[in-house]
């Protein structure tokens, strides 16, 4: 069945097209380069796997609470509206949702893996295109692990929202070589990385906490990339140059702000926009949401140097200044044990349930000797 059968709305368009800009770069520096991108590459290359395998899809998902979603999260639970809806009606509001929430992560996925080929292409420096490589690969496979969850699991699927488009329209078309590490690997990366957390870190759905765990610990590598590839390359820009990607920066966050609300979904309800805007608006959930969606992205900014006076304004008035001191690489260390510590609970469990078939096995093969 094709996915277009699967949208709770079509798509605008079935290809979207974003005219290419900047420069192919070629390196013929093939012996050396900077040591922690190197080491990072390397440790790309050991951490691929496959999420066919790895992840447990036999694993039964309810379509209409598939992510154990408490009343209290959803905009319209103390609403006018949430005191009409059936226990069928909420059912159905938990599903749209949670495929209106994943469909961003995939189509932001797939933005990611066009974002890291295009670095493999533009980054003048060999070290960079290696690891953009191994990236390439990353985003293929979690594209290809949240577009069968949302295919088979839960059954619907919601088209790119206007905001995320817009800002991965903005970074593909820029023709400096830096700007999709700037819009991908910091601003995209890093808010998916919070969004990721909160669910993962709060769902009991085993299913859905496999695909997060597994997932953030290869984001956490390539926000770390970002990272270092642009705090080399920031410390030789002018005044003038780092104003222009502040400006980038706090138009991407306002963007990616209020990228989250999920409106539409609201729509499929029957619920004029203006009214559904209110309603996500006045969430206490959003609002605490919003903040979290940060975490990320506001230390990293900092790390990379850009911190001038404008951009922390527009983070006062987004009320996450003070994020800017959290430990990034504190939070990206946790990412990577996390999915260790669930890998060690799933297969001690399938261990000890081998073990256990093994010993009745045997037990059972000794009493048919002795009843023979």
């Amino acid at each position: 069945m094709s996915t277009y059968d699967h949208y709770a709305n079509p798509p605008r368009e079935p290809v979207w097209s974003i005219p290419a800009t900047g420069h192919a770069r070629f390196s013929w520096e093939y012996d050396g380069g900077r040591d922690h991108l190197l080491a990072l590459y390397q440790k790309g290359k050991d951490k691929q796997w496959d999420g066919a395998k790895r992840i447990d899809w036999d694993l039964e998902v309810d379509p209409y609470d598939p992510l154990g979603t408490p009343d209290e999260t959803l905009s319209l639970y103390g609403t006018p509206y949430w005191a009409k809806m059936t226990e069928k009606d909420k059912a159905e509001l938990r599903r749209h949702y949670a495929s209106w929430q994943f469909s961003q992560f995939l189509h932001g996925e797939q933005g990611a893996m066009v974002c890291a080929a295009r670095i493999v292409e533009s980054a003048p420096d060999l070290d960079a295109k290696f690891y953009s490589a191994t990236q390439t690969m990353d985003e293929a496979r979690h594209a290809e692990i949240y577009g069968r969850f949302l295919h088979e699991k839960i059954g619907m699927l919601y088209p790119i929202g206007d905001n995320l488009q817009a800002l991965l329209g903005d970074t593909l078309r820029d023709s400096r070589w830096d700007m999709p590490y700037l819009g991908m690997q910091v601003l995209i990366e890093g808010l998916a990385l919070a969004a990721f957390g909160m669910i993962r870190d709060t769902t009991e759905k085993p299913l859905p906490k496999q695909i997060l765990a597994y997932v953030m610990q290869d984001e956490a590598r390539h926000v770390a990339f970002g990272r270092m590839a642009l705090r080399d390359y920031y410390r030789q820009l002018t005044d003038a140059e780092l104003r222009e990607r502040e400006e980038f920066v706090i138009e991407g966050c306002y963007l990616m702000r209020d990228r989250i609300r999920g409106v539409e979904v609201l729509e499929d309800f029957g619920i004029p926009r203006k009214e559904a805007e209110e309603y996500t608006e006045q969430s206490e959930f959003l609002r605490l949401f919003r903040k979290l969606l940060f975490s990320r992205v506001v230390p990293c900014v900092k790390d990379i140097g850009l911190w001038g006076e404008r951009l922390q304004r527009a983070y006062v008035d987004m009320g996450v200044f003070e994020l800017g001191d959290s430990n990034l690489d504190l939070l990206m260390t946790q990412d990577e044990e996390l999915a260790e510590h669930l890998d060690q609970e799933r297969f001690a469990a399938e261990e000890a349930a081998r073990v256990a078939e093994v010993a009745e096995a045997i037990a059972d093969g000794g009493e048919r000797e002795a009843g023979a």
